[in-house]
């Protein structure tokens, strides 16, 4: 039994470990697509016309009659622009025209070579700073999440944690932990990472990107002197054979981003966002924890959860969040890119695209969680994320009002480079112990 444990263990990392690869920066390729507009930093003033520089290498030199073909447009919109061409010397000057207003265009390649097709992107920015939301809070958007609050807070936690030692170092115990979520009969699962040295330490709550997979916590973190709590948000226990998590997520769970979404109480991402809170009230819990240094941290559908934590509970002193999904939903109703996971885009606008639907969406758009904040946050992402599209990511930044910090690192999509990673690790290792990464 022993043996099988540490070898299920083993398959969890790995498992893990896959997955943030997969977000990871896209593998390199023999035939490169290479483009990127005609300003250094890829920002433009609106009005001013951007052109798109694109050279087709192998082996590092230009491929001579390279066949492309090109789209111009607004990010995640139909094209206002398509060409098809031979490239004489592998190289082009795309004219892409310039936007009227604060937003983004994109130029999408795809070059065609012995029967292959090789990808690029570039994404031009217009005055991003003045891009304005196009939701809107509702009245009653505070009743609405302190009545929830309230009515959480009444549930007893009903904690149940299970060391697991095969994942336990020299430093730090690590734990399963199953807690009762905001109702009676609904629970919440994480791993828990804590420094075995008696002490008081600061914590790290970590939110999870989208998606239904296993977690591994975060032991290289613990080690730093930090408590470290990373949740899973469906309900189910974090430690199963990853076999189980690729089921659900084919099966019960694919689409779980839609479920219940013309109802504002029974929306799928009440319970995720409550749990949120939950989870702080387990760390407040902890006999280790020092009483008032706290931090989330997550990217994608993790960076929507890191601000909508930070603004819905003061307990979170500060956050760093990577290409935040669910922002600006309805940008796709106006004319423009809206926020992952795109629920009122042309696809899933015949569905989605109702009143009822619309309305609640406002109650979970991270745009109006942003409104909220009040604490320190650490922010990155690129301009041609076509996950979390740029437009709906300033939307949000643009209206925060407390203290803030911007990575940008253009070229990046819904991927980051290992310069990202650690400058976040860093910021949030200076806010909670004062101090760099061991």
């Amino acid at each position: 039994m022993k043996k099988f444990s540490r070898i299920s263990a083993v398959f969890l990392l790995i498992a893990a470990i896959g997955l943030s690869i997969a977000q990871a920066q896209p593998v390199e390729k023999f035939v490169k697509v290479v483009i990127a507009p005609d300003h250094a930093d890829w920002n433009y003033k609106i009005g001013e016309k951007v052109k798109f520089q694109l050279t087709v290498l192998r082996n590092s030199e230009p491929v001579p009659n390279a066949i492309v073909r090109y789209e111009v447009g607004l990010e995640m919109m139909k094209p206002s622009k398509i060409d098809s061409l031979t490239l004489k010397d592998g190289k082009l000057v795309i004219e892409g025209g310039t936007l009227p207003s604060a937003g983004f265009l994109r130029c999408k390649v795809s070059a065609y070579l012995d029967g292959n097709k090789y990808d690029g992107i570039a994404t031009a920015a217009f005055s991003p700073e003045d891009i304005k939301p196009t939701t809107d809070t509702p009245a009653d958007f505070l009743d609405f999440w302190d009545k929830a609050k309230a009515e959480a807070a009444k549930i007893p936690m009903d904690v149940k944690l299970t060391l697991l030692p095969e994942r336990c170092t020299e430093k730090v115990n690590v734990y399963h932990a199953n807690i009762q979520n905001y109702k009676v009969g609904t629970r919440l699962y994480g791993i828990l990472c804590v420094p075995k040295k008696e002490g008081k330490y600061p914590a790290l709550l970590k939110v999870p990107g989208a998606g239904v997979r296993p977690y591994a916590g975060d032991v290289a973190m613990a080690e730093n002197g930090i408590i470290v709590f990373e949740i899973g948000i469906h309900g189910i226990p974090v430690t199963m054979d990853p076999a189980v998590y690729a089921d659900m997520g084919r099966g019960v769970l694919d689409g779980y981003p839609f479920y219940n979404l013309d109802d504002r109480d029974r929306y799928y991402y009440k319970r995720v966002y409550l749990g949120c809170v939950r989870s702080v009230d387990f760390i407040y819990s902890l006999p280790q924890f020092d009483g008032k240094t706290l931090a989330v941290t997550g990217g994608s559908q993790g960076g929507a959860l890191s601000i909508v934590t930070a603004g819905l509970d003061n307990r979170i002193k500060y956050l760093a969040a990577f290409y935040p999904a669910l922002c600006d939903l309805t940008g796709y109703l106006n004319g423009r890119a809206g926020g992952w996971p795109h629920m009122f885009n042309d696809y899933n606008k015949a569905f989605n695209a109702k009143k009822d639907k619309i309305e609640t969406s406002k109650y979970y758009d991270v745009v109006n969680f942003a409104r909220q904040l009040k604490v320190p946050g650490f922010y990155s992402w690129g301009y041609n994320d076509v996950t979390c599209p740029p437009t709906s990511m300033f939307s949000a930044y643009n209206v925060i009002t407390a203290p803030k910090l911007l990575f940008v690192v253009q070229e990046t999509g819904h991927w980051t480079y290992p310069e990202q990673t650690e400058k976040s690790k860093q910021w949030l290792l200076q806010q909670l112990i004062g101090t760099s990464a061991k």
